[in-house]
């Protein structure tokens, strides 16, 4: 009878104790910022995710190693996207005076429990 009532309370309290992950995804949106630099060939890529940007915090992408990522060219910081699982959007440039600035617009699905609250 004893064997009974703890096999009982067993299955009672892991139904109870059931819980279901939520795994669904929402798109996020990113962009990267091609800026020429001044009297050089070489551009500066910024990449935005939206994310708060302060003096006081380096938001800036860096490797596994903790080092500051750079990239060799446009298509290095594009490829780089590609590679993280970002899906190409759409491309324009916008001109300031003499200067093309060109964005590029990613986006990607997370699951929701990945997102910082």
């Amino acid at each position: 009878m004893k064997k009974a009532i703890t096999i009982g309370i067993f299955l009672i309290s892991t139904l109870i104790s059931y819980a279901q992950t939520d795994t669904s995804k929402v798109e996020q949106y990113c962009q990267v910022i091609v800026t020429p630099r001044l009297l050089s060939k070489k551009v500066t890529i910024d990449v935005d995710f939206g994310e708060k940007k302060s003096f006081w915090v380096d938001t800036r992408l860096t490797t596994d190693a903790g080092e500051l990522r750079k990239f060799n060219t446009v298509i290095d910081a594009l490829n780089y996207m590609g590679m993280a699982g970002w899906t190409f959007i759409n491309a324009y440039p916008v001109r300031m005076g003499e200067i093309d600035i060109y964005h590029f617009a990613f986006k990607k699905l997370i699951p929701k429990s990945d997102l910082q609250k």
